[in-house]
């Protein structure tokens, strides 16, 4: 099934697509969303879905989120376990599932059990990361994106 449907204009075509995940056909709207997708295919708490590519090359995780994913008709997507990635906090290997990782989930990679105090700040730096942010400064309640390697230095500092 390949439908298209024209908006009011006449300048935008939306189609619906049949996809395929974990080896069950669905028909999509084209373009979609990343939620619309893990909610399509009712993906499981915990698994990731991925789009299949060819070669050998890992696939392509797609993201449960609002970002708008371009289909193709008879695509094959799976689900399964979040990948993981391999990271250095405070000279300490980790192994973490998430893409982005957050200032305080950073804060509590390093330290176990976490300082308190009524003048402790903490700062964050990190280096080897992907593309998007190669090396920085982490701010408090912001995020990072994440790739295998990446090396943070989270520091307590008193601000007295």
């Amino acid at each position: 099934m390949n439908t298209q449907t024209e908006t009011e204009n006449g300048m935008e075509r939306r189609q619906e697509v049949r996809v395929h995940i974990d080896q069950k056909p669905y028909h999509s709207p084209n373009p979609t969303t990343g939620t619309a997708l893990y909610v399509l295919a009712s993906v499981q708490p915990g698994l990731e879905l991925y789009r299949e590519v060819k070669g050998d090359r890992e696939d392509a995780p797609i993201e449960n989120g609002p970002e708008h994913v371009r289909l193709v008709q008879d695509e094959h997507f799976h689900s399964g376990p979040a990948k993981e990635f391999k990271i250095v906090v405070n000279g300490k290997k980790k192994v973490v599932t998430m893409k982005r990782l957050t200032f305080d989930e950073l804060v509590d990679l390093a330290f176990n059990p976490r300082p308190t105090g009524p003048n402790l700040m903490f700062t964050i730096t990190y280096d080897s990361g992907p593309k998007a942010n190669p090396e920085g400064e982490l701010l408090p309640g912001h995020t990072v994106k994440i790739k295998d390697g990446m090396e943070f230095i989270v520091t307590p500092t008193d601000k007295s």
